[in-house]
């Protein structure tokens, strides 16, 4: 459905469109091809009443009607309440080892507008860009609808930097939305996420910029080009070769932390694959090699829950807490903690430690996985 919004105004980054135009030629010809989505909780649905009525279910079912001789594969790699900074470090397990041929990426709800989610985001974008199947990529910036926050100024660096398209909610649906001709409540109940109208209205969006695309592949008026050369990283870029240490990949030293063994059904069953701890003194330590150290706990609206200290290289001065009292009520939150950034590239000693629990402690500590990144 079209809706009357400023379409024009939609690409924020117009890029280059020779993957696009390749894949639309393939998928002319009838080929089988692999969508993926890759995101926060907008993609992988929530609020939605059903799937298929998100926004990368609506994307996907426009290749299918755009291309009837093609078969499509749709590939939803959407964690809710996650940033840039853990899709890096999951991208390969949740969307690279799918081979796409086609990725969208959605996560500028969830980064913050600053220097350390545009490098996160960097080493995202690179790390998609240069696997296996040189999937074409379509950035995707959504927006708070009650600000109109998001951090598209950090994100549109990278689309420019790496001539990728990108399309914006911010300055199509927003818009409309502060001018009264939207009602916030008629697409969206917190702001945030959209209903099945706010969705369709996202999917919109997305879908005239491919419609723009294959518009000019049909006309034979894009002139057929070698793929600009792959710019140097704008950033540091130490996250792009991120990796997630969880119990079936790594062997810890163990002193009262247990693995948790119960099978993980979906990606998006995030408390699986990790460790538990219940008393003060129980420690796991790690050896992760790289620049740079994130944990990732839960945080839990079931209290209270325990407190646990990071301890890096026996640097107790700069030890981070990690409470897993969370104050919210929507549920457990998959909490991510940067502990070491742009350090020294070598194998560090990470040790996680409780230094508060109580008898009645309604959960106990969930560590899900320790995040290294670096060469």
């Amino acid at each position: 459905m079209k809706f009357n919004l400023n379409y024009q105004n939609a690409i924020s980054t117009p890029g280059t469109h020779t993957r696009l135009i390749r894949l639309m030629k393939r998928a002319a010809a009838g080929e089988t091809l692999r969508l993926g989505f890759l995101g926060g909780s907008i993609t992988q649905g929530s609020l939605s009443t059903k799937p298929e009525l998100c926004y990368a279910y609506h994307v996907y079912e426009w290749w299918q009607q755009a291309f009837p001789k093609a078969e499509f594969i749709y590939i939803n790699a959407g964690i809710g309440g996650t940033s840039s900074q853990f899709g890096v470090a999951r991208a390969d397990s949740d969307l690279l080892a799918e081979e796409p041929d086609f990725a969208i990426v959605e996560f500028s709800v969830n980064d913050e507008s600053t220097e350390h989610f545009m490098e996160t985001y960097e080493g995202l974008v690179r790390k998609i860009y240069t696997s296996k199947t040189s999937p074409a990529i379509l950035l995707v910036h959504n927006v708070r609808y009650d600000s109109g926050a998001n951090a598209q100024v950090m994100h549109g660096r990278i689309a420019r930097h790496y001539s990728l398209p990108a399309v914006s909610m911010q300055s199509t649906i927003y818009p409309e939305v502060v001018s009264g001709r939207i009602e916030n409540r008629e697409i969206t109940p917190d702001d945030l996420h959209p209903n099945d109208l706010g969705h369709e209205m996202v999917a919109s969006v997305i879908t005239y910029f491919l419609e723009q695309v294959k518009a000019e592949m049909e006309s034979g008026s894009y002139e057929e080009e070698t793929e600009p050369v792959f710019p140097a990283p704008l950033t540091e870029n130490a996250y792009e070769n991120s990796y997630r240490l969880r119990n079936d990949n790594s062997e810890p030293q163990l002193s009262g932390f247990m693995p948790d063994e119960t099978p993980q059904q979906h990606i998006t069953d995030c408390f699986k694959r990790g460790w538990t701890a219940g008393k003060t003194g129980d420690t796991i330590r790690f050896l992760v090699k790289g620049t740079g150290v994130a944990v990732q706990y839960r945080k839990s609206v079931r209290q209270p829950a325990p407190v646990a200290e990071v301890v890096v290289d026996g640097d107790k001065e700069s030890a981070v807490l990690l409470d897993a009292n969370f104050d919210e009520t929507w549920g457990d939150k998959l909490e991510l903690a940067t502990v070491l950034e742009h350090g020294e590239n070598k194998e560090h000693q990470v040790e996680i430690r409780l230094v508060e629990t109580n008898e009645n402690d309604a959960v106990p500590f969930y560590l899900v996985s320790v995040i290294g990144s670096g060469e």
